[in-house]
């Protein structure tokens, strides 16, 4: 069968079983989250999807409700806009969680470049407009070849890169390794934003 068909019926079957077993969870961190601060437990966002297409991107709050919202992502979990509930929601990655839901609407793939926002858009060149010919994911390449210690411009040309290949192999490769790095606790928080900006610094430092 074609990559795409069998792509989706994954995608679909993953994402219900994930959804019935967590629904729970689900419940639990809901009521928690509203116990614990001011706000909805849900948050809500339009993201850039597939051919660039808005969506409505879904994700448990993890920031208080008085701060920008597309604000730069957190360093640390010292970081002073989040909940505590946030930073072990964030830690535990359980805050991505309602993705399912988008997957299952067919908004998002299990697998994928990750969804940005869409005025980014006009940041891209050309080759890196290539992300967007996929559905975007709850995981991707990007994720799993060094996350926070990347780049922007890296992590868009992972993206890129795993387009390119895409394959279910390669998919369940990325499952796999995603699952790992949940599992090992490794550090979800960007140490690195951009390359232009790391440049700029480093001629301020130099006195450039």
């Amino acid at each position: 069968m074609p990559y795409r068909f069998m792509k989706r019926l994954f995608d679909i079957f993953v994402s219900l079983l994930a959804v019935l077993i967590l629904l729970p969870v689900f419940a639990v961190i809901v009521v928690v989250i509203k116990l614990s601060s001011k706000g909805p437990a849900i948050f809500t966002q339009t993201r850039a999807g597939k051919d660039g297409k808005p969506f409505t991107f879904y994700k448990f709050r993890t920031m208080k409700i008085d701060v920008n919202p597309f604000g730069a992502s957190p360093k640390s979990e010292y970081d002073q806009r989040l909940t505590k509930t946030g930073i072990f929601l964030r830690k535990t990655s359980f805050d991505e969680l309602p993705q399912f839901f988008n997957v299952l609407k067919g908004d998002m793939s299990l697998v994928g470049p990750r969804p940005l926002y869409i005025a980014q858009i006009v940041e891209w060149n050309d080759e890196q407009k290539k992300r967007l010919l996929v559905r975007p994911g709850l995981t991707g390449l990007a994720q799993i070849s060094g996350r926070g210690e990347l780049t922007r411009e890296e992590k868009l040309a992972l993206d890129v890169e795993y387009v390119k290949k895409t394959s279910l192999l390669l998919d369940f490769k990325i499952i796999f390794l995603t699952i790992w790095q949940v599992l090992t606790g490794k550090s979800i928080y960007e140490k690195r934003y951009s390359q232009t900006e790391e440049t700029r610094g480093q001629k301020n430092k130099n006195g450039l």
